[in-house]
């Protein structure tokens, strides 16, 4: 359902924090995911099935969280379009406060949206993700070996204001469709239109139409929900969901 931005580290080299929902309507967070570099027929899309090995993490104590063999993924099938609403009805959430205090890390939230802001990175921060990943990508082992393609983080940050039962939120989109979005736009058209079009799209069609956000909370700060993903309602025929 979710694939957030690549991110890297030093531990796991370049990696990508997926989620999906299971067959009971639970999510799991599927960690380290070396998406690009997976084999060709292991890139799962959003509405694939896939089946894969797992195991608990020793150092991630939230309750969806899983270890994911990469080698074991499988895609396994897709789910049809006329099957998704009534799959996603029962993950679909309006309070951030009551999942946390059930204990669970991960929610598919349907918020109203009140703005999409477009923030400009700072220069030095961009600088410091890329001299990141290059140095990581230059390291004489195994991550450094399986990293072939260039990454350039995106320099701006797009964030939306929401309002939930809790009240109004506010959160950076960490979807990596988001930033994919703005790289193509941009190097296809310049950046003032490409800026133009993602407040179109994303701050005023896609909230038209009806979306949900894919929340999650940060590893360090269990309180603090971040906006991993975004599903549009063209998605999934019209139903009981909006």
């Amino acid at each position: 359902m979710v694939k957030a931005a690549p991110q890297v580290g030093r531990r796991h080299g370049e990696t990508v924090c997926c989620a999906g929902i299971d067959l009971y309507g639970n999510w799991l967070r599927l960690y380290p995911v070396s998406f690009r570099t997976l084999e060709q027929s292991k890139k799962f899309g959003r509405w694939d099935r896939i089946r894969f090995n797992w195991r608990l993490p020793n150092d991630d104590r939230r309750v969806e969280s899983r270890r994911v063999d990469q080698q074991s993924i499988e895609i396994v099938g897709k789910l049809k379009k006329s099957e998704r609403a009534a799959f996603l009805a029962k993950a679909v959430v309006t309070s951030l406060v009551r999942e946390r205090e059930a204990g669970r890390s991960f929610a598919l939230l349907r918020p109203e949206i009140i703005a999409f802001k477009v923030e400009r990175k700072d220069a030095a921060e961009v600088k410091a993700e890329k001299e990141l990943f290059d140095s990581i990508r230059a390291q004489d082992d195994l991550f450094a070996k399986q990293v072939t393609n260039n990454y350039n983080p995106c320099p701006y940050n797009f964030k939306y204001r929401y309002r939930t039962d809790d009240g109004i939120r506010e959160g950076t989109c960490q979807d990596w469709e988001i930033e994919a979005t703005y790289h193509n736009w941009s190097r296809d058209y310049g950046e003032q239109r490409a800026l133009a079009d993602m407040e179109r799209v994303f701050g005023k069609e896609y909230p038209a139409n009806g979306m949900l956000l894919a929340m999650g909370t940060h590893s360090l700060h269990q309180d603090t929900w971040l906006i991993n993903g975004v599903v549009r309602q063209n998605d999934i025929e019209q139903g009981a969901l909006f």
